[in-house]
């Protein structure tokens, strides 16, 4: 995920330089190692970086100072199906100009995430449907 990579999966006017997100699995980013950078600036330089992984199962994200983490977690439900569920923390520091960010993401992360969570899901959907059909 990140700008300049495989985008968002959300309104990608708004988060991905009006660039579409990818449809399929990008094998150059596939090799994601603790330190990595998951750009959210057109320059590719700021953003959050993987904290700690388990594969397949969880991501921790974070801005290497401790004030945002971002987690990602699958979580089987049978054999199936997963769930796939996601939390920001953010701490807020007030006198920050960095609040103005938070205060977005506060109020409006949830219209961006919904539809980054649909994206995900169709796209995980579609991938599950051609290796059915490849069978």
């Amino acid at each position: 995920m990140g700008v300049n990579r495989a985008g968002w999966y959300s309104y990608d006017l708004l988060d991905n330089l009006a660039r579409p997100s990818a449809e399929v699995i990008l094998p150059e980013h596939q090799n994601v190692q603790i330190g990595t950078l998951l750009p959210m600036s057109p320059d590719g330089k700021q953003g959050m970086y993987v904290k700690n992984f388990k594969v397949n199962e969880w991501v921790l994200w974070w801005d290497n100072k401790g004030d945002s983490s971002w987690v990602w977690g699958i979580y089987s439900e049978g054999k199936a199906h997963s769930r796939l569920v996601t939390r920001v923390r953010v701490k807020y520091r007030w006198l920050s100009p960095v609040i103005l960010f938070n205060l977005i993401i506060e109020f409006f992360d949830i219209v961006m995430m919904r539809k980054c969570m649909l994206g995900i899901k169709r796209r995980a959907e579609a991938l599950s449907l051609s290796k059915q059909s490849a069978s």
